[in-house]
């Protein structure tokens, strides 16, 4: 089916899903289910213990065209696939049931060949799927690594492996965890591509070409937690995630010098900090060349956690703010400071812990909720709804907030052509 014919569904389902003021509830569950070829074969993965509902938690969306992606880590048994889909222009459910993407056999537990637990994916706009696999099993002290970790691209269109690159030993090191990934174009095209990956307990970042197919490492004391910033309250539960280092990573548009900039922040934070693509797309730049290019932001101030973060091609940031159940933005032609941070919504119950955040190629804001502190730390009732995305439209999204400041300049079809000026530069490094 088309995208309108997609479009057309959502607008179905929307019309019965409890909305915030601004995020409309477009997916819910109180436990996930897979769509396993059989009531056999479904029976046959429960009795074995493949499959054990309660251990399945939704970690990161994307949306591609009729995709919508949802990532499902292995911390414990019973988890049947990690990458998964739900088809936007048939689901007729609000609580549709996962496909393992590409397919069953990738997703299997034990194939080093295949995935292991994948956690926030990527789709470019050559219609690639970026994927990095942990090749991991377990959480905090139950992890295993049985798989080493890997990047998987995906070709979109035909669903198959373009390529699988094996990070390197000395890229990762005893202590490394991957959470994140940002995928940068660059100006000569599809070929000019690089992922970043966050280290968030091993506190580095990871540098990937797709061109000269090899990784390298950078280290900053920028990338690790802050220690007065490791307490959180969430969902009721009071609790302390003080190793949290580096965690949330996106992109900038181009700046005048034709790079990028990366925004990035650890979870243990309530700062963001910024580096220029131009020094983490050079293998020969040691980490300690660039130690002063690293550039720190304001502070978001007391309750500033933020997970996942997602720049859009016109310089508007959207971010979770996990300690106060909320979307926020910022319009990155304006200071980062928390006066010209704003919020698009709230809610204490249905946005518990919002795991991550994209936007889709129709201009779409996309948020999950996960209730991730709960599962890990107590226990989910799962008579209750605990997992949901949410979605809307930017302009709504973004109406009445200070990041809409200015917005109708930045029209989309103008942005696409046109770089930051050093002007737009200048702020997101020293406001």
């Amino acid at each position: 089916m088309s995208t309108c014919t997609a479009i057309i569904l959502i607008s179905c389902l929307v019309a019965s899903a409890t909305a915030l003021q601004k995020l409309t509830e477009l997916y819910r569950w109180s436990a996930l289910d897979y769509t396993f070829s059989s009531d056999e074969h479904k029976n046959y993965a429960l009795e074995r213990g493949e499959f054990v509902p309660e251990n399945n938690l939704p970690v990161g969306i994307e949306v591609w065209k009729n995709k919508l992606f949802i990532t499902v880590p292995r911390w414990a048994n019973g988890v049947p696939s990690t990458l998964n889909y739900i088809p936007l222009d048939v689901s007729s459910t609000q609580s549709p049931k996962l496909t393992p993407y590409p397919n069953w056999a990738y997703n299997r537990e034990g194939n080093c060949d295949g995935l292991t637990t994948t956690y926030r994916v990527k789709a470019d706009s050559c219609g690639r799927l970026w994927v990095l696999d942990s090749g991991t099993v377990g959480i905090g002290n139950t992890t295993k690594q049985v798989c080493p970790y890997a990047i998987h691209v995906f070709d979109l269109a035909t669903d198959k492996v373009l390529r699988k690159y094996t990070l390197r030993p000395e890229d990762t090191n005893a202590n490394t965890f991957i959470a994140n990934i940002a995928i940068d174009i660059g100006s000569k095209g599809c070929e000019d591509t690089f992922l970043y990956a966050s280290d968030e307990l091993g506190y580095g970042l990871i540098s990937y070409s797709w061109e000269l197919n090899t990784s390298w490492r950078h280290t900053h004391s920028y990338l690790m937690p802050d220690p007065l910033a490791g307490d959180y309250n969430i969902g009721g539960i009071n609790f302390q995630w003080g190793e949290e280092g580096v965690f949330g990573i996106t992109l900038s548009p181009f700046t005048a010098d034709g790079f990028r900039l990366l925004f990035f922040h650890p979870l243990a934070s309530n700062r963001e900090f910024a580096v220029s693509t131009k020094f983490l797309r050079d293998p020969k730049i040691t980490s300690e060349e660039i130690y002063h290019d690293f550039v720190v932001l304001e502070s978001r101030g007391p309750g500033g956690h933020v997970t996942a973060h997602y720049m859009h091609e016109d310089g508007t940031l959207f971010f979770n703010l996990i300690d106060r159940n909320a979307v926020g933005c910022w319009n990155s032609r304006l200071p980062y400071e928390p006066k010209y941070l704003g919020i698009i919504d709230s809610d204490d119950e249905a946005m518990i812990f919002p795991s991550d955040v994209k936007v889709d190629a129709l201009n779409n804001l996309w948020v999950i909720s996960d209730r991730m502190p709960i599962h890990l730390l107590s226990k989910l009732n799962f008579n209750d709804i605990n997992f949901r995305i949410f979605f809307a439209p930017l302009e709504t999204a973004l109406a009445g907030t200070v990041c809409a400041n200015d917005y109708s300049y930045h029209s989309y079809n103008h942005v696409k052509d046109r770089s930051w000026n050093k002007h737009h530069a200048k702020n997101a490094y020293y406001h």
